[in-house]
C-alpha cells in the first residue's frame, strides 16, 4: 500500500461530505441485496480546484472490512491513479477501475460495482440484457451491454468499462464472468442505477423462462428516454 499524501485544505470540506455519503450509500448494497460478505464498492469523485480533473479525489471503501464496519471516517481517499492520499487501510481492490472510470470520463461523479446475482448471471453468460420494458428504455436508453473479461487490479476492468459505454447510453455495463458496474452523475445516482440494473436483469430472467420477450422499437426506446431525462420528476 502506498503511503498516503494529503487532502488538501480546499478540498477538505468536500472529502469530509464526499465520505458521510459514501458510507451511508454503501448500506444501500446490502438493503437492496446486491452484494454478499465484503464483495462490492461505491465511489464518488471529489472534484478538485484545477478545474481540468488534474487533481481530483476519489472516495472509496476499504478492501474485505465489512459493511457493518463502515463508517465515514473508514473511507479511503486516493487520486485518480489510484495512489492513497488519505486512509489507515488499503482500497478496495477494483480502486484501479473507478479511478479510470474517472480519469477518462469526466461527466461521472460516482460509480458502483455489484455482484447482485441476475446481473452477474447475464454477465456470466456474456450476453447484454436486451431492451425488452419501459423502465429499461427510462433509465439505460436500451440494452445494457457486455465488457470485456478483465483481471481484478490494475486499471484493465476500467478501461473495459470506458470501452463499452463510450457513446452509449447505458449507465450500467456488465462485465463479463465477473459483474455489473454502475455509473452516474454523483454517488447516489450509481448506486438507483445499480439497484435498477438488478431489477431488469431479474425480470428479463423470469420472462425468458415462459416465451421470448418482445423488443421495443427503437422510436418508443427513443421517445421514452428522452421523457424520462428530461421531463419526469421534479427539475
Amino acid at each position: 500500500m502506498s503511503t498516503p499524501t494529503e487532502v488538501p485544505a480546499a478540498l477538505r470540506a468536500a472529502v469530509d461530505e464526499a465520505k458521510e455519503r459514501v458510507a451511508r450509500l454503501h448500506a444501500e448494497l446490502p438493503r437492496w441485496e446486491l452484494v454478499v460478505w465484503t464483495a462490492g464498492n461505491v465511489s464518488e469523485r471529489v472534484r478538485g480546484t484545477a478545474g481540468d480533473g488534474s487533481d481530483d479525489l476519489l472516495v472509496i471503501k476499504p478492501s474485505g472490512v465489512s459493511y457493518d464496519e463502515l463508517t465515514a471516517g473508514s473511507m479511503v481517499v486516493c487520486d485518480l491513479d489510484g495512489n492513497l492520499v488519505e486512509g489507515e487501510r488499503a482500497p478496495s481492490s477494483d480502486t484501479a477501475a473507478h479511478a479510470y472510470v474517472y480519469k477518462h470520463m469526466d461527466h461521472v461523479g460516482g460509480v458502483v460495482h455489484t455482484h447482485s446475482t441476475y446481473a452477474t448471471a447475464w454477465a456470466a453468460r456474456g450476453e447484454e440484457i436486451p431492451c425488452v420494458l419501459t423502465m429499461m428504455a427510462d433509465e439505460f436508453g436500451g440494452p445494457i451491454p457486455v465488457g470485456p473479461f478483465a483481471i481484478i487490479g490494475d486499471d484493465s476492468i476500467g478501461r473495459g468499462i470506458v470501452e463499452t459505454l463510450t457513446g452509449h447510453r447505458s449507465r450500467a455495463v456488465l462485465m463479463r464472468n465477473h459483474g455489473p458496474f454502475t455509473i452516474g452523475k454523483d454517488a447516489k445516482d450509481a448506486v438507483k442505477a445499480a439497484v435498477l440494473l438488478e431489477e431488469v436483469a431479474r425480470t428479463v430472467h423470469v420472462s425468458r423462462q415462459v416465451g421470448e420477450p418482445l423488443p421495443i422499437e427503437q422510436q418508443y426506446v427513443d421517445s421514452l428516454y428522452d421523457r424520462y431525462q428530461n421531463v419526469y420528476g421534479q427539475h
